[in-house]
């Protein structure tokens, strides 16, 4: 159970991570983007430069998180295969809930 808790625990902090670096890149994008509306000549190759940078910076992020992933996705690998008969219960179970959920709004 300790390990449960523990891959739940990493995929969260990674999930939060991402959504933070994500949410930073787009503030960041936009701010550049709004600046470029007036700009001709150097100041755009400079913004463009910075942007370029901005995205090496978040490719560079991204790769980082996946490798940091890497370790829970094979957990869940491991479990599933582990587990199959519980894995398709609960997925079974959760699709019911879905459905049940879902014909209840219509």
């Amino acid at each position: 159970m300790a390990r449960k808790s523990t891959a739940t625990a990493d995929s969260d902090q990674i999930k939060d991570q991402v959504f933070s670096e994500l949410q930073a890149l787009i503030e960041e994008s936009e701010k550049l983007l709004d600046d470029s509306a007036s700009l001709v000549g150097e100041e755009a190759d400079t913004l463009r430069a910075q942007l370029g940078l901005k995205l090496r910076q978040a490719r560079q992020a991204t790769s980082r998180l996946g490798q940091k992933a890497q370790p829970v996705v094979d957990a869940t690998q491991e479990y599933i295969g582990g587990h199959p008969w519980q894995t398709v219960a609960i997925s079974a179970g959760f699709g019911l809930v879905v459905g049940l959920l879902l014909g209840r709004r219509q």
